[in-house]
């Protein structure tokens, strides 16, 4: 069994963020433990209009991970995840947790979500939190996985063709899953790791439900902790994403069906991998 740390938003009616993170976890096969600290505690994603509710206080979070640490999960713990993180007190909370949990377990992987934004609005946090963000967590990350936007901001480029794209995350200095890349009339990922660049891609599909970027980054540090190399990882999380977002089209489902198509998301046959050189 594994131990994962969440470290990100709880949405009560909509299936994003660590919310979704927890549920996906839960339904994994290979027994992933979730601990979701939340950031935010939200009615509804804020794309369907006034969320409700409103941002976990910097102490409170705080709080919380010190009960964790006090009952001494931060040594059992294999994995962190961030997601939304609400203001730049919170990131230094994130930050200083991540750094305890590498010390008392430096085999840890930290995935952090630089959930900053995306086109066509641009930025949905406060510029402080994207620049706390960039300064505080993406050194602290073994792995990033910025949609194509996010790529723009931490880069301050405008990325586009494969080659720029490429470049772009391998200057971050962190391997990296990009997603939202687009390839004719299919999307996809492109995992960056110094010179070695994997695409994997699936056809696009129309309005997808809001959460797909949350989906993508937990399949892929679930199959992480299974030791599956980073672009096996990014292939299986890919389908998995494809699987969802499919059912959720047949169903008409609003929000991603993660209780009923998740199981079958952690079992999808992974996408084609196309080594770039």
């Amino acid at each position: 069994m594994s131990l994962l740390l969440i470290l990100g938003s709880h949405v009560a009616g909509s299936r994003v963020g660590g919310t979704l993170a927890s549920l996906t976890l839960a339904v994994s096969p290979y027994q992933i433990d979730p601990v979701h600290v939340p950031t935010t505690l939200l009615g509804r994603h804020p794309g369907w209009g006034p969320p409700g509710g409103g941002p976990v206080p910097a102490d409170v979070f705080a709080g919380m991970l010190e009960g964790i640490a006090a009952n001494g999960l931060f040594a059992l713990v294999d994995a962190v995840l961030t997601d939304y993180l609400a203001s730049p007190e919170q990131i230094s909370v994130a930050a200083r947790a991540i750094d305890s949990v590498k010390a008392a377990n430096p085999r840890a992987i930290v995935l952090v979500d630089p959930v900053m934004g995306d086109a066509p609005g641009g930025l949905y946090v406060a510029p402080d939190v994207a620049e706390a963000l960039m300064t505080h967590l993406v050194p602290r990350a073994d792995y990033l996985t910025p949609n194509l936007w996010e790529l723009g901001y931490l880069t301050g480029t405008s990325p586009l063709g494969l080659d720029a794209i490429a470049q772009a995350a391998a200057s971050l200095g962190k391997p990296g899953l990009v997603s939202s890349v687009m390839v004719d009339d299919q999307i996809g990922g492109l995992f960056v790791d110094g010179a070695s660049r994997w695409l994997a891609t699936h056809p696009c599909l129309d309005h997808p439900p809001k959460g797909t970027g949350d989906l993508m980054a937990t399949l892929f540090l679930g199959y992480l902790l299974q030791a599956r190399p980073a672009p096996d990882a990014m292939a299986a999380a890919l389908a998995g994403v494809s699987y969802v977002v499919a059912c959720a089209q047949a169903w008409r489902a609003p929000e991603l069906p993660i209780i009923a198509a998740g199981p079958q998301a952690w079992t999808a046959k992974p996408l084609a991998l196309t080594q770039l050189s």
